[in-house]
């Protein structure tokens, strides 16, 4: 049987749903009276301290969302295959976020909004797309798709990874000792990578200070739309004060919400949206494991599974 075991999301809803995909397929939820034993797929977001207690038979745990860096900290957390949700939709909702954040800042609206605050017409021409650099941190599926969708747009693209990605027309850099030559030729920089201890806390004040400089008018810009834990808020107060960087937009923090003491909140050219970039749908989710459940079910592997090792 499938459980569900779902936190912060409507369980009712998905739970009926799979039930209808599935057929015959038992699907259980959180109080439903039923036998540990029996459930060979758990089907998790954010779970509970009790999520994994019984399932000895588990054959694999879903998770709804891309990123599984907080299920892999989970104490209780089985040995089990993980498999993550990759789907079109959710590539395009997030290369959605990047692109409106990328262009945003590329065509300098934290100046025109100064500009228009204070009344004041000031001309100033930004750049040509082809001038500016966008450098993507994280090669996956997402930051893929978010690659092929700025190219068409005249943008310069290069990419920072942990092994060599080759994607026509985006300059690749690979590892630890290409990260300063990367930076160098990257006037907005977009965050796209798995959180793991390699990466936690990478959007610092030594990143934003080998960011290439002179392109955008006031200097470099940041997305990060991954996790809150690669920024570290502090330095980026810093950084969009002191005049490192230009601007920011971030959907994702070190504490969520965001509290309301941040000093995010008062920054003019910092863009704060509330965990939105991206979002696992309903029925391209069900859609998805459906097919992984039946697949596996008949004796086919399972795939997108997570490597624990690399935390992705």
């Amino acid at each position: 049987m499938l459980l569900l075991h779902l936190s912060d999301v409507d369980e009712a809803s998905w739970a009926k749903a799979f039930q209808t995909a599935l057929g015959d397929y038992p699907v259980v939820r959180r109080g439903d009276d039923f036998n540990p034993k029996e459930v060979h797929y758990i089907f998790v977001w954010k779970p509970k301290a009790d999520a994994f207690e019984g399932l000895t038979e588990l054959r694999a745990v879903l998770s709804l969302g891309a990123g599984v860096d907080a299920l892999l900290k989970h104490p209780d957390l089985p040995d089990a295959p993980i498999v993550r949700f990759v789907d079109n939709d959710l590539s395009q909702r997030m290369s959605d976020y990047v692109v409106a954040h990328v262009t945003m800042h590329h065509r300098q609206f934290s100046r025109f909004a100064a500009d228009q605050q204070a009344r004041r017409w000031a001309q100033y021409y930004p750049p040509a797309a082809h001038e500016t650099h966008v450098g993507i941190m994280g090669m996956g599926v997402l930051g893929q798709d978010a690659a092929k969708r700025l190219l068409p747009l005249g943008f310069k693209v290069s990419s920072w990874s942990r092994s060599a990605k080759h994607i026509e027309g985006v300059e690749s850099y690979v590892g630890a000792e290409q990260f300063d030559a990367f930076l160098a030729n990257t006037d907005i920089l977009v965050n796209l990578l798995p959180l793991t201890p390699e990466t936690t806390g990478i959007l610092n004040a030594e990143t934003f200070s080998k960011l290439r400089k002179g392109t955008l008018q006031g200097g470099p810009a940041i997305v990060n739309a991954a996790r809150g834990g690669h920024q570290r808020e502090a330095d980026i107060v810093n950084a969009l004060q002191s005049g490192v960087l230009g601007a920011a937009s971030l959907d994702v923090f070190e504490v969520e919400p965001l509290p309301e003491q941040s000093a995010l909140w008062d920054a003019p050219n910092c863009y704060i949206t509330p965990h939105i970039a991206a979002i696992s749908d309903e029925r391209s989710g069900v859609r998805y494991f459906t097919q992984m459940i039946n697949d596996h079910r008949n004796g086919l592997p399972l795939r997108n599974v997570v490597d624990r090792k690399r935390g992705y």
